[in-house]
C-alpha cells in the first residue's frame, strides 16, 4: 500500500495538464501584482515600536530629528569670510529649500533668518540675521559680518568651525513627505555642481545615508544577474544536461513572481536594504532543486521512464523537502518577533515566499522533470558512467569525510569538534552589539558619506546628538513652561552635570543658553549678568528678550511653537558603541541627580541619533536569543514529529547551532558587531544549515536498511550520494554570493554576502562531519524504524514502466 505522499504524486503525474493550468493561471495572477511592489524606506518603520527612546522621538519629532541633511562648505586656502564662499553658502540655502518634501521652517544657516545676532542699543536690544537680506560683497560689509557673527555665540559653536575654515547649512524634512530617492538626489546634485577648486563640500545625515542606499541598490540589479549567471554556469558544468539547468532556473523564477506579486497585491512596501534577501531566497531555490533532481537521477537510472521517476522522486523527495523548507519559513517568520514594522513586512514577504516554494520546489518541479527531455548523462552524474579524475577525486574526499565520522577516527573526531565548540562558544560571547564604526556600517570607510561624516565631526560638535525632553505634562492645555525658571533653571543644572562628567560631549544647548545671552543684552552687555536669576520675573524677561522682534520657530530646535516643551541637546564625536554607551550613561546620571518627575513637567531620555541608535541594539540585545531559542524550539518540535523522535530533533540541531556559535566568534574576529542584520542572518543561518542535516539524515535512515544496520557502510553510501548534493549546493552558493563581496558599494551587501558564505560553509561541514559523528556515536533507534514521515526508501516493484530495462525490486 502506497504512503499518501506517493498517492498524491501519483495524481499530479495523471492529470499533468490540469496541474500545469492551475500553475499558470496562479502565476498570470501574481505577476498582475508585480507592478506595484514598492521599494520603499520608512523612517520610523525601520525603528522598534516599543522602545521608550522611539516613543519620545515621535511624540517630539523637530528635537534631533535625525532627518536632517548636514551641508557643509570648507574653503580648502584661507577662512569662509569672503564674497565667494558666502555667496556659494547663501545660494546653497536658498536652493536646498526648494528640495522636495523639505521642512521650510527648519532650514538654518549664516544665510539663514534663524542665524541671528543681538546687540544692545539705546533703544533696547536689537535682534537681526547675521546675513540681514544679501550677501556681503564688500571688504567692509565682509568685515562687519564678521562682527556680528562674533556676536552669535550659537553661530560661533554650530555654524562656524572653530578655524572659520568651515560653515555647515541643516535641512530637516517632513518623514510623510520625503521620497528618499528623490531628495538625495537632488541636494547631491546640489553639492557636485558647489564643489570646485577652492571649496570641499560635504554631505552627511540620515536621509542622505538612505539616499545612498537607494543609489546602490540599482547595482543589485546587475550583481543578482552576476550571481544568477554564477549559479547558471555552476549548473552547466556540473550538471550538463536541460533537466538540471532549466529546473532550477524555472522553480526559482515562478517563485520569485509569486513572492513579489503577493507583496505588490497587498501594496506592503518592502525596505531596499533588505533586497539582499530575495537573492538568497533565489539560491535557496537553486539548492532545493538540486537535491531534487539529483535523486530524480538516481530514480531515473532505474525506471528508465523520465514521468514514472518524476512521479517516484516526489513521493521520496516530498516530507525531506517540506520539512527542510519549512525550517526556512520558521526562521525568516519569527524575525517578526523583534518590534519593527519593517521587520515585520520583511518577514511576510520573504516568509510567504518560502511558503511559495513548497508547491513550486516539490509539485511544479516534478511537472518539469516529467515533461523536459530525459538526461542522457545520467550514468556519470551518479558515478555508472565514465568516471574522470575530478569524480573519482570527489568521491575520495566525501569517502575520506565519512572515514571520520564513524570507527576508530571518530574518537579522535570528537574530541577535535568538542574543543572547536568550546573555543567557539567562549569567543562568540564577546560578540560586540552595536556599531564599531565612525559613521556608517552600511558604507565603505572610504565612501564619500563616512568621509564627510569625519569631516564634520572634527570641524563642528558633530552630527551625533542625544536629547534630553522637558515634557510639559498637561499636552491638551499647554502652558509656557519654557518661561518658567523651575524648568530653564533644572536645564542648566543637567548640562552643566553632564559637562562636568567623565565622558562630557564637544557641546550642549538648551534654550537657557539663549536667555543667559538674552540677560546679558538686557543688563547693558556685561557678561556678569550671564547667569540667570532663578525667578520666574528675571526668567520672563530674558525671554521676553530673546523673542523680541522674532518667533518661537527661531528656536525650534530647543523649544516647541507654544514654548509647552523643549530639549537639552548633547553632542558627540562619533557614534561608536562606546560613545554611545557613556553619553547615555552620563545622562542617566544627571537626570537621576535632578529628578525626572516634576510640577508641571516630565524629563524623558530621550531621542537624537545617539538614542535611535540605541534603541535598535535594544532590540538584537533583547530578541537575538529569543528568536535563537523559538527557532530551536519550533525546528525540534517539527523534526521530532517528522523521525518520530526527539533524538532527532536534538541530533539535527547540535551541529547548527554550534555553527551559529562558530559565525558568531568569526564575526568578532573580523570585527563586525551583531546588530539586527546578523541577527538576520543567524536566523535563516539555521534555517539553512538544517536543511541539509534533513536531506543527510534523512538519506542515513534510507541506507541503513539497505546496509544491513552497517553504521560505517551507511554513513559513506549516505554521504557519497546525498553528501555530494550537500557540497554540490553549499559549492554553487559560495560561488555565486561571494562576488557580492567584492562588487558591491554597499558594506552591509558585502558583510552579508560574507557572513552567508561562511553560513553555508560552516553549515556544510558540520552537517558532513558532525551529523553522521552524531549518529554513529548516539545509534539512534528511530533509524531503524519504518514508519518514518521522512526517509522512507521505495520498492520500485510497486511501479511499472513501459520500459523493459527497469529494474525490478531496486530500493531507491
Amino acid at each position: 500500500m502506497l504512503s499518501l505522499r506517493f498517492r498524491i504524486a501519483a495524481w499530479v503525474m495523471a492529470h499533468r495538464k490540469f496541474t500545469w493550468a492551475v500553475f499558470t493561471l496562479i502565476t498570470l495572477g501574481f505577476a498582475a501584482g508585480i507592478p506595484q511592489v514598492q521599494l520603499k524606506t520608512i523612517f520610523s518603520d525601520l525603528l522598534p515600536k516599543d522602545d521608550p527612546y522611539v516613543k519620545v522621538y515621535k511624540d517630539h519629532p523637530n528635537f534631533g530629528n535625525p532627518l536632517t541633511v548636514t551641508i557643509v562648505v570648507k574653503r580648502k586656502n584661507g577662512d569662509i569670510y569672503n564674497a565667494e564662499t558666502l555667496n556659494k553658502v547663501w545660494n546653497l540655502t536658498r536652493d536646498i529649500d526648494l528640495s522636495p518634501g523639505v521642512d521650510h521652517d527648519q532650514i538654518l544657516s549664516i544665510a539663514t533668518e534663524k542665524a541671528r545676532y543681538a546687540e544692545a542699543t539705546p533703544f533696547g536690544i536689537d535682534v537681526r540675521p547675521l546675513m540681514e537680506d544679501h550677501v556681503p560683497a564688500t571688504a567692509e560689509e565682509i568685515q562687519e559680518f564678521k562682527g556680528r557673527v562674533d556676536k552669535s555665540p550659537g553661530a560661533r559653536t554650530f555654524l562656524i568651525s572653530n578655524d572659520a575654515t568651515a560653515t555647515l547649512i541643516n535641512a530637516t524634512f517632513i518623514e510623510s513627505r520625503l521620497d528618499y530617492g528623490v531628495a538625495f538626489k537632488y541636494v547631491h546634485d546640489l553639492v557636485k555642481k558647489a564643489h570646485d577648486k577652492d571649496h570641499d563640500i560635504y554631505l552627511a545625515g540620515q536621509p542622505v545615508l538612505t539616499g545612498w542606499v537607494y543609489q546602490y541598490n540599482s547595482q543589485t540589479n546587475w550583481i543578482f544577474a552576476v550571481t544568477l549567471g554564477m549559479l547558471v554556469l555552476a549548473l552547466v558544468l556540473y550538471m550538463r544536461n536541460v533537466v538540471g539547468v532549466v529546473t532550477p532556473i524555472f522553480t526559482s523564477a515562478v517563485a520569485a513572481i509569486w513572492g513579489f506579486g503577493f507583496v505588490g497585491w497587498l501594496k506592503s512596501p518592502i525596505e531596499p536594504l533588505l533586497m539582499i534577501v530575495p537573492l538568497l531566497l533565489v539560491a535557496r531555490t537553486f539548492s532545493h532543486c538540486v537535491q531534487f533532481t539529483e535523486r530524480y537521477y538516481e530514480i531515473y537510472w532505474h525506471v528508465k521512464d523520465r514521468v514514472k521517476a518524476a512521479e517516484i522522486t516526489m513521493g521520496v523527495m516530498m516530507a525531506p523537502s517540506v520539512l527542510g523548507i519549512f525550517t526556512d519559513i520558521v526562521g525568516i517568520f519569527l524575525i517578526a518577533v523583534a518590534p519593527i514594522p519593517a521587520m515585520e513586512r520583511f518577514a511576510l514577504f520573504c516568509g510567504f515566499w518560502c511558503i511559495w516554494l513548497i508547491p513550486t520546489g516539490v509539485v511544479l518541479i516534478s511537472l518539469q522533470l516529467a515533461a523536459l527531455p530525459a538526461p542522457r548523462n545520467v550514468a556519470d552524474l551518479i558515478g555508472h558512467g565514465k568516471v574522470t579524475k575530478f569524480q573519482t577525486g570527489f568521491q575520495g574526499l566525501l569517502r575520506f569525510l565519512a572515514s571520520l565520522s564513524f570507527g576508530k577516527r571518530a574518537r579522535v573526531t570528537t574530541i577535535f569538534m568538542a574543543v572547536i565548540a568550546v573555543v567557539a562558544v567562549i569567543t562568540a560571547l564577546q560578540i560586540r552589539i552595536g556599531n564599531p564604526v565612525e559613521g556608517s556600517n552600511l558604507l565603505w570607510d572610504d565612501s564619500e558619506f563616512n568621509e564627510s561624516v569625519r569631516q564634520i565631526n572634527r570641524l563642528f560638535p558633530g552630527v551625533n546628538t542625544l536629547e534630553i525632553v522637558f515634557e510639559g505634562k498637561d499636552q491638551k492645555n499647554p502652558r509656557r513652561l519654557m518661561q518658567q525658571a523651575d524648568t530653564i533653571m533644572t536645564m542648566q543644572k543637567i548640562q552643566a552635570l553632564i559637562e562636568r562628567g567623565d565622558h562630557p560631549p564637544r557641546a550642549t544647548l538648551s534654550f537657557g543658553d539663549y536667555l543667559m545671552e538674552g540677560n546679558r543684552l538686557f543688563s547693558g552687555g556685561d557678561t556678569r549678568w550671564m547667569p540667570l536669576d532663578p525667578t520666574n520675573m528675571a526668567v520672563n524677561a530674558a525671554v521676553a528678550s530673546v523673542l523680541m522682534g522674532s518667533s518661537p520657530k527661531a528656536y525650534s530646535n530647543v523649544i516647541d511653537f507654544e514654548l509647552q516643551n523643549g530639549t537639552v541637546s548633547l553632542w558627540y564625536k562619533d557614534n561608536k558603541q562606546d560613545t554611545v554607551d557613556s553619553a547615555l550613561e552620563q545622562a542617566k546620571k544627571a537626570i537621576a541627580v535632578v529628578g525626572a518627575d516634576h510640577k508641571d513637567f516630565l524629563i524623558r531620555l530621550g531621542t537624537g541619533t545617539i538614542a535611535l541608535q540605541q534603541a535598535m541594539n535594544d532590540v538584537v540585545h533583547r530578541f537575538h536569543w529569543v528568536i535563537i531559542g523559538l527557532l530551536n524550539i519550533v525546528i525540534l518540535i517539527g523534526c521530532s514529529l517528522a523521525y518520530r523522535s526527539i533524538v532527532a530533533g536534538l541530533i539535527l540541531l547540535i551541529p547548527v547551532n554550534m555553527a551559529n556559535f562558530i559565525l558568531n566568534a568569526s564575526m568578532h574576529m573580523i570585527g563586525i558587531g551583531l546588530d539586527i542584520n546578523s541577527l538576520l542572518v543567524a536566523a535563516i543561518g539555521v534555517g539553512v544549515g538544517i536543511d541539509y542535516g534533513i536531506y543527510l539524515l534523512s538519506r542515513i535512515c534510507e541506507e541503513y536498511h539497505a546496509h544491513d544496520h552497517d553504521w560505517g557502510r551507511t554513513i559513506t553510501a549516505s554521504l557519497t550520494t546525498t553528501g555530494k548534493a550537500i557540497m554540490f549546493t553549499a559549492s554553487i552558493m559560495f560561488v555565486g554570493i561571494l562576488p557580492w563581496y567584492f562588487l558591491s558599494g554597499l558594506k552591509f551587501m558585502a558583510d552579508m554576502g560574507l557572513l552567508l558564505v561562511l553560513t553555508m560553509l560552516i553549515n556544510m561541514i558540520l552537517a558532513l562531519v558532525a551529523l553522521p559523528l552524531l549518529v554513529y556515536l548516539v545509534k539512534p533507534k528511530f533509524v531503524a524504524r519504518k514508519d518514518l514521515l521522512v526517509g522512507e526508501g521505495v520498492d520500485l516493484s510497486q511501479f511499472t514502466s513501459a520500459d523493459s530495462d527497469m529494474q525490478s525490486g531496486k530500493s531507491v
